[in-house]
C-alpha cells in the first residue's frame, strides 16, 4: 500500500506540473506563437489540439469527440487506477508505468474538460520549424515513458518465458 501511496502523490505532482506548465505557456506565448530555446533542434510553442494523441482526429465532429476525447478517457481513467492498484505489490516498473499513464491521462483530461482542447508545448524539430515533430506537454511525456516501460515489462516477461521453457528457471 505504501508504493500506491507514494506512486499515486508522485502521479498527483505530475498532473500538477503539467497544469503549472500549460499554464505558464498559455500566459508567456501568444498562441500559434513560439520562442526559440535551442535555434535548429528545440522551440516552446503554444499549440491548442483538439484531437487525440499527435494531433490525430482533430477534424472529428463533436459528438465522436467527445465520445473519443471525453467520455472514453474517464473509463479509461478508472481501468487504469484498478490496473495501478493491482500492480502496487507487482514489479515497481509496472506500478511506475500506471501511475504515469494515469497523471498523463489526467493532465490531458483537465484540459478537454475545461478547455475543449490540449495545450501543447514542446516542439522538437530538425533545422528548420516546419521539420517538427508533433507538439507535445507534460502529461504526453508521462505516457510515452510509460509505454517505453511497459514494453520493458513485454520483453522481460518473453525472456522469463523462454527461460522456463528451457527449464532455466
Amino acid at each position: 500500500m505504501t508504493r500506491f501511496f507514494s506512486l499515486g502523490a508522485i502521479a498527483l505532482i505530475l498532473i500538477l506540473v503539467d497544469q503549472v506548465t500549460k499554464a505558464a505557456i498559455v500566459d508567456a506565448i501568444p498562441y500559434g506563437d513560439s520562442i526559440s530555446v535551442i535555434d535548429g533542434f528545440f522551440n516552446l510553442a503554444h499549440v491548442r489540439n483538439t484531437g487525440a494523441a499527435f494531433g490525430m482526429g482533430q477534424g472529428s465532429t463533436e459528438i465522436v469527440r467527445q465520445l473519443l476525447f471525453l467520455f472514453l478517457p474517464v473509463a479509461f481513467c478508472i481501468w487504469i487506477l484498478v490496473m495501478f492498484y493491482k500492480t502496487a505489490k507487482g514489479p515497481m516498473h509496472n506500478s511506475v508505468a500506471y501511475a504515469l499513464i494515469l497523471a498523463g491521462a489526467i493532465g490531458n483530461l483537465i484540459d478537454r474538460f475545461r478547455l475543449g482542447y490540449v495545450v501543447d508545448m514542446f516542439m522538437f524539430y530538425w533545422k528548420k520549424e516546419e521539420n517538427h515533430f508533433h507538439v507535445f506537454n507534460v502529461a504526453d511525456s508521462c505516457v510515452s515513458i510509460a509505454a517505453g516501460l511497459l514494453i520493458y515489462d513485454f520483453f522481460l516477461q518473453q525472456k522469463k518465458k523462454k527461460l522456463e521453457a528451457a527449464g532455466e528457471v
